[in-house]
């Protein structure tokens, strides 16, 4: 359990931190003066002051903060050159979208690291079997790990499906597969006939046999680190579709009134990382992708204290040609924190009324993970 704690602090940190190093360094590039770089989250343990800004190690552990000079309000400018609210409005929307690009970052690079060790799944169109149960139909009648299926009652099949589908139909009665096996590097056909079964043990197909229509292609090392960030940047676009879809069916859903039940907060993000943990390494540094991704797109959102209500301040700004009071905007991005901090609240609550249910941590996430 402690593991699983320092996992999940350490998956939280590198989020925001990456997130939080994006502000940080596109606003030293525009020469706005950064008053504090925090890790982790008050009170303050210690820091040390380098050039104009303080770098402090704080008594809660998640992620950091920046602390721009000038963010919020005019009366706290001392250097009108050197402030945020100072600067254009270009600059400051490329400062706001930093945060956000440096989670689309670390999502290529985590996708990248995963691929470039474990290689790139490639659909073969062949299906293989790569288990079979012990005393299954598939195992007495001679069938082995490796063999392909090429054919059932002579029906050509390419797809995991069309072998489900057709075996299904033979449930009981006996079926004839045609299997390419490669024996010393070379292959030959045969056919194997067997019956299977109505009613198969838990877990278990009628034939007994797991089969995958994925290889596992591992690239020249030296192009390694290339093919992984190309399949990482499709992996990224492809969570980001997927949670931007996920966000429009969870508003339309509260639009209509319904309460979303497959939401995980902090408690839920817990333990999907100890259960990533519990995989290897690698798991947990592509869920790290899969979070940063999520963390990108939810701070696009137009809410106040998001960097999207952010953006939208400054869009506003360009439409009505002044600026909006910066106490008022202060004042909203204030009452939107509160508002996200009672929605985190109310979710991690519902959390653990669930965790508690559940009786596990595995029976959690069968809740969570439909």
């Amino acid at each position: 359990m402690i593991g699983s704690i320092l996992v999940f602090l350490l998956v939280l940190s590198v989020l925001v931190l990456v997130h939080e190093l994006g502000h940080f360094l596109v606003a030293k590039h525009f020469g706005v003066m950064v008053e504090e770089f925090g890790f982790g989250l008050p009170p303050r343990l210690f820091g040390k002051k380098i050039g104009d800004t303080l770098y402090s190690v704080n008594a809660l552990p998640f992620g950091g903060f920046v602390r721009l000079h000038g963010e919020n309000s005019e009366e706290e400018i001392t250097y009108p050159k050197r402030s945020f609210l100072g600067k254009s409005k270009r600059k400051k929307v490329a400062i706001i979208i930093a945060g956000v690009f440096m989670n689309f970052l670390l999502a290529v690079t985590a996708f990248a690291i995963t691929y470039s060790f474990n290689g790139i799944p490639k659909n073969t169109k062949d299906v293989k079997v790569v288990d079979i149960s012990t005393s299954s139909p598939a195992q007495i009648a001679g069938i082995i790990v490796g063999d392909i299926v090429k054919k059932v009652n002579k029906t050509s099949i390419s797809t995991n499906n069309e072998f489900i589908n057709l075996v299904d139909q033979f449930k009981g009665n006996k079926v004839t597969l045609e299997i390419e096996r490669t024996v010393n590097f070379e292959k030959t056909t045969k056919k194997i006939t067997l019956t299977p079964r109505e009613n198969p043990p838990e877990g278990e197909g009628p034939l007994g046999v797991v089969i995958t229509t994925t290889d596992i292609y591992y690239p020249p090392i030296a192009l390694r680190p290339f093919y992984g960030i190309y399949y990482g940047f499709k992996d990224a676009i492809f969570w980001g579709k997927n949670v931007i879809t996920g966000f429009s069916g969870l508003f339309v859903g509260l639009f209509k009134g319904q309460v979303p039940q497959d939401i995980a907060g902090p408690v839920g993000i817990f333990a999907l990382t100890s259960e990533a943990s519990k995989i290897g390494i690698f798991a947990v540094i592509n869920f790290i992708g899969i979070l940063s991704v999520n963390l990108a797109i939810l701070n696009v959102l137009p809410f106040p204290a998001l960097d999207g209500g952010r953006l939208f301040f400054i869009f506003l700004e360009g439409v009505i040609g002044r600026k909006v009071l910066p106490k008022v905007e202060a004042a909203i991005h204030t009452v939107g924190m509160i508002i996200l901090l009672a929605l985190l609240l109310a979710v991690t609550a519902h959390d653990i009324i669930r965790l508690i249910a559940a009786g596990s941590i595995s029976g959690f996430l069968q809740g969570v993970v439909k």
